[in-house]
């Protein structure tokens, strides 16, 4: 492996798509929600800004190559909430084979799914399990050195550590108006009480999951040396 910056696959020409991968790259394929509730207080694309975020992160780190951030997946609990795209399990894990078969055509041996979701993480885990060169990073599981910032850490969905990222990452975004927590989940689309969040917190958290992506990969491919 090359030691060049990461680079995303959208900003690549073909030849240049086709050079890279001729050189065993790992392919990081970001998964989060381009339409999905997060409460009365966070867009709808939450979990794709997340997504995109982190991968841009990674890429400035190790010499990855970032695929677009995929948009839909398996999102049961949302589907009674307005504006709330949603796949079944089984035409998710379809999407996700397809496209892993569309890198491996083209040559791209190592692959990772970088996952924002929850209920997307069992038919990942489908998807990867048994298969060669294919990682799953969920993102549930990233970052926890940064929960000592967290008053109210057990929240869980658009609570205050998903608020402080998004307060992060796209702060206009954020309704500040609607961050008092108001009420269950099935009338919110919301759980824990974001009213808590920062900015500075969600900068944190964001540090803490890339530090712990960027160490899973290079235990997982020791050739993976940093970008420079």
């Amino acid at each position: 492996m090359t030691t060049d910056t990461g680079v995303w696959l959208e900003d690549l020409t073909w030849p240049e798509a086709q050079a890279r991968f001729a050189n065993d790259p790992v392919v990081v394929v970001p998964i989060g929600a381009a339409a999905k509730a997060h409460g009365p207080h966070l867009p709808l694309k939450t979990d794709a800004v997340t997504a995109r975020a982190l991968a841009q992160k990674l890429i400035e780190r190790l010499p990855v190559i970032a695929a677009p951030v995929v948009g839909f997946g398996f999102y049961p609990a949302f589907t009674s909430f307005a504006g709330s795209q949603h796949l079944s399990a089984d035409t998710f894990k379809a999407l996700l084979a397809e496209l892993v078969g569309n890198l491996r055509r083209d040559g791209v041996q190592r692959i990772v799914l970088l996952n924002t979701g929850v209920s997307t993480e069992k038919p990942i885990d489908e998807i990867v399990s048994g298969a060669d060169g294919l990682v799953a990073l969920h993102m549930r599981g990233l970052g926890t050195a940064a929960d000592a910032l967290l008053d109210a850490p057990g929240g869980g969905h658009a609570d205050e550590r998903e608020t402080s990222v998004m307060l992060a990452l796209d702060p206009r975004g954020v309704r500040i108006d609607k961050l008092a927590f108001d009420g269950p989940f099935e009338r919110t689309g919301a759980t824990g009480d974001p009213s808590r969040a920062t900015a500075f917190k969600g900068e944190r958290i964001v540090a803490a999951r890339v530090d712990d992506m960027v160490a899973a990969l290079r235990k997982r491919w020791p050739d993976l040396s940093a970008a420079t």
